[in-house]
């Protein structure tokens, strides 16, 4: 069976979906493969033919949002050779496309009721975008790649969860001319 075979494609987006469901109720410890399939609507044997465990269909859906993720945040780098901070037109950022496609996943991964482990995978994979993209566009001998990627994803992070907290109310538009007018700032000091 293809990966890009259409019931393959179906069936997991229906786990992920289905797990997704669960995950807004209770953190993936206590969820089960039996849960998982019963709203998924799949049997056992389906699950176990693409995942040995729950964890693993855990870590596909977030390597899934990760990758839209840098794909979203890379937008603005494709129509230009250098990225101009002062000179960013809000139209090209696409983060927040992201976080309003998989807004379900942010609701879950900012709620107060999981655990701090969903919060974390989050920052790691950010990061490890944020050093990635110091590391191929700008250097400063001064600053470790590390702590100001460390620094970048936390404002990154910090923008969504605001955005979370007024539950996701304002527009994309909105959030994207407010990164361009935070960045505008960060450059002209």
């Amino acid at each position: 069976m293809s990966v890009n075979d259409l019931r393959v494609v179906k069936t997991k987006q229906a786990l992920h979906n289905a797990l997704l469901t669960l995950l807004s109720e209770k953190p993936l410890e206590n969820i089960t493969i039996a849960e998982i399939c019963r709203v998924a609507k799949v049997n056992r044997g389906t699950f176990y033919l693409h995942y040995e465990q729950k964890e693993g269909l855990f870590e596909e859906y977030f390597q899934e949002i990760m990758e839209d993720l840098y794909n979203s945040y890379e937008e603005p780098y494709r129509a230009v050779t250098t990225l101009d901070k002062n000179q960013i037109d809000p139209n090209t950022i696409r983060i927040f496309h992201h976080i309003e496609r998989f807004k379900i996943f942010y609701r879950i991964v900012f709620s107060k009721n999981v655990p701090l482990t969903y919060y974390y995978m989050l920052f790691d994979g950010i990061h490890s975008l944020m050093k990635r993209d110091l590391t191929a566009h700008k250097t400063h001998n001064e600053i470790s790649i590390d702590y100001y990627s460390a620094y970048q994803a936390n404002a990154i992070i910090g923008l969504i969860i605001q955005w979370y907290r007024q539950d996701f109310t304002d527009s994309v538009s909105t959030l994207n001319k407010q990164l361009a007018a935070i960045l505008r700032i960060g450059e002209n000091k």
